[in-house]
């Protein structure tokens, strides 16, 4: 489904992405971790043509985005939906609103089909009878949910996460988690999952790639995570700083 070769990116003279390679198959679940400024959000937002690199290449179903015009571009983000950290919703507008939003830019005019479709991704995110909610009254956890309906209700083929836990208690973030798992399995998706919660990385992925310094530092699947006596990785798994890591050893 996606495929990155020799990504690089800086800005100003920081390096933020070094020659980054990564390949997520059609229908997997990939998280990318790594500490906070490693270049996590950098790279998503690189998948969408959101920025561009300095060099490198992104395959999305066979086709480089890169130099791709924004018509071209616009094509590629139908197949792309995307929950930012911030749910990013639109706070004049009702649940349905915002949920009927990319459907009503790609030209849906019908009531009834928008009605319908809203309907059945409220379904699937178990916000059933919420369209006429403004954002101001969620919690969030459910301006997620809100947000991921928008982001699939064009069913694309590949989601994009940035920190989907992020700022949720442990039961919400769970129910996120079994979101993120029940989309794959309902529609095929393919997920790509920015995260630093570590539970929910090993509850949702088939396989992690942990970013270091702007590479690919780690490829694999979370047991090989967890049986890894790399330091630097155990550091990361134990929340663990450099300093304490030397005092310990």
């Amino acid at each position: 489904m996606v495929a990155v070769r020799g990504l690089e990116k800086r800005i100003g003279r920081q390096e933020i992405l070094r020659s980054v390679d990564l390949d997520v198959a059609v229908g997997e679940t990939l998280a990318i971790i790594g500490r906070s400024g490693a270049g996590k959000s950098v790279l998503l937002k690189h998948l969408i043509g959101l920025m561009r690199p300095d060099t490198g290449e992104i395959w999305i179903e066979g086709q480089n985005i890169i130099g791709m015009s924004e018509r071209a571009l616009a094509t590629i983000r139908q197949k792309i939906g995307i929950l930012f950290q911030g749910a990013a919703l639109f706070d004049s507008m009702t649940v349905e609103e915002n949920i009927a939003f990319p459907l009503r830019e790609a030209g849906e005019r019908n009531p009834k089909a928008l009605r319908d479709k809203v309907s059945e991704m409220l379904e699937v995110v178990e916000l059933e009878g919420q369209e006429k909610k403004m954002p101001v009254s969620l919690s969030g956890g459910m301006k997620k949910r809100v947000g991921l309906a928008r982001s699939i209700i064009r069913r694309p083929s590949c989601i994009l996460y940035d920190e989907p836990t992020s700022g949720l208690d442990p039961v919400v973030s769970d129910s996120i988690n079994r979101l993120i798992c029940r989309l794959q399995q309902r529609f095929g998706v393919t997920s790509i999952v920015v995260t630093h919660d570590m539970k929910s990385a090993f509850h949702v992925a088939d396989h992690i790639a942990y970013l270091h310094e702007g590479r690919i530092y780690f490829h694999g699947t979370p047991v090989d995570l967890q049986q890894s006596s790399d330091p630097l990785l155990q550091d990361f798994l134990l929340g663990r700083s450099e300093e304490q890591g030397k005092v310990e050893s």
